[in-house]
């Protein structure tokens, strides 16, 4: 038995990656186009786009492993019943029953992996990605250039007198003005950093003046600095739990939840249906494989989307429901009384 089971393991394997590496290339072509759109608004480095990647890793693999592992179990069963190895398996007393175990074992570690990667992994990387977007967008903003017109760089009114190539400034000068005082700060040099969403303007070999309707009071410096924090509203959640319970987008991370439940348990409930159409004789049965794998999919994610705004919670029992008592039909019709 042993032998048996690693048999067909074997043939789904070879299968599941034939097919996976494919759909996620295609997958992955399609995103990273869509990541190429923010490039119009933000400036992205080849590292930073990686990273973005890496972000978008966990809604590539829960969109293309469900469908992965449904058409590759199924044309696993379907090879061996047109080769008639299906047919001495059953010779030997051996039932269906035995083949949708061997498959339950992949199919239920599948549907876990899949609930850890919503529940977890999607909240973590959603909030690293949108706060990484925003906090360049706020970069975006803060374009300075030398112009004839100043900028603002927090409370002060910044003018810059030229561009250098090493992306620094020359003849910066910054005012301020509060209540009873006016400050007026002028340097040869000045760099713009960012270090964690704080920009900071290094002024090199400079004058500053501060005065005040009773005095003028005047410093030179080699070396100064002045801060301004990005007015960036960033993200943040301490557990899986209160991302999906935060009442801000609830509406839409109600949706989010009930589609990614039915997606994450479609590999376990989906195993007489693969069943049904996968184990035929050939002789006998026209199977319609293909056919049948992509009207199964078709109806499953259309039911899913479409029940949501009627059904709210309730789609998950439903649905679940309903595919499993036509999957069980459909199998007992055409294979338990058959084989």
């Amino acid at each position: 038995m042993d032998r048996l089971r690693g048999y067909i393991l074997s043939h789904f394997t070879i299968l599941f990656f034939s097919i996976f590496i494919p759909l996620f290339a295609i997958a992955s072509v399609i995103f990273l186009i869509k990541l190429a759109t923010y490039t119009a608004v933000i400036q992205v480095s080849l590292g930073e786009m990686g990273m973005l990647y890496l972000f978008i890793l966990p809604e590539l693999l829960f969109y293309t492993l469900p469908v992965t592992f449904l058409i590759a179990a199924a044309l696993a069963l379907h090879r061996l019943s047109s080769d008639n190895e299906m047919i001495a398996i059953f010779s030997l007393g051996i039932t269906p029953r035995f083949v949708l175990r061997t498959l339950r074992t992949p199919a239920l570690l599948l549907s876990l992996l899949l609930v850890f990667d919503f529940f977890v992994m999607f909240p973590h990387a959603t909030t690293l990605s949108t706060n990484f977007l925003r906090l360049k967008q706020s970069e975006a903003k803060f374009n300075l250039s030398a112009s004839e017109f100043g900028h603002a760089f927090g409370d002060w009114l910044l003018y810059i007198g030229k561009a250098n190539k090493d992306q620094s400034y020359g003849d910066v000068f910054l005012f301020h003005k509060k209540e009873g005082e006016e400050l007026l700060v002028g340097a040869q040099k000045a760099t713009v950093q960012n270090q964690g969403g704080v920009l900071t303007l290094k002024l090199e070999e400079g004058k500053g003046f501060a005065y005040t309707d009773e005095k003028l009071s005047q410093m030179n410096f080699k070396e100064a600095a002045i801060n301004n924090l990005l007015t960036t509203d960033l993200r943040t959640y301490h557990t899986p739990i209160n991302f999906w319970l935060d009442p801000e987008r609830r509406e839409r991370k109600i949706k989010m939840f009930i589609t990614d439940i039915l997606l994450a348990l479609f590999p376990i409930i989906s195993l007489y249906f693969i069943g049904a159409v996968g184990i035929v004789h050939e002789r006998h049965q026209k199977g319609h494989l293909y056919l049948s794998l992509f009207v199964a999919i078709l109806l499953y994610y259309t039911a899913v989307l479409g029940l949501q705004n009627l059904l709210r919670f309730y789609t998950v029992p439903v649905v679940l429901g309903l595919f499993l008592l036509f999957s069980y039909w459909l199998y007992r019709t055409k294979v338990a009384v058959r084989f």
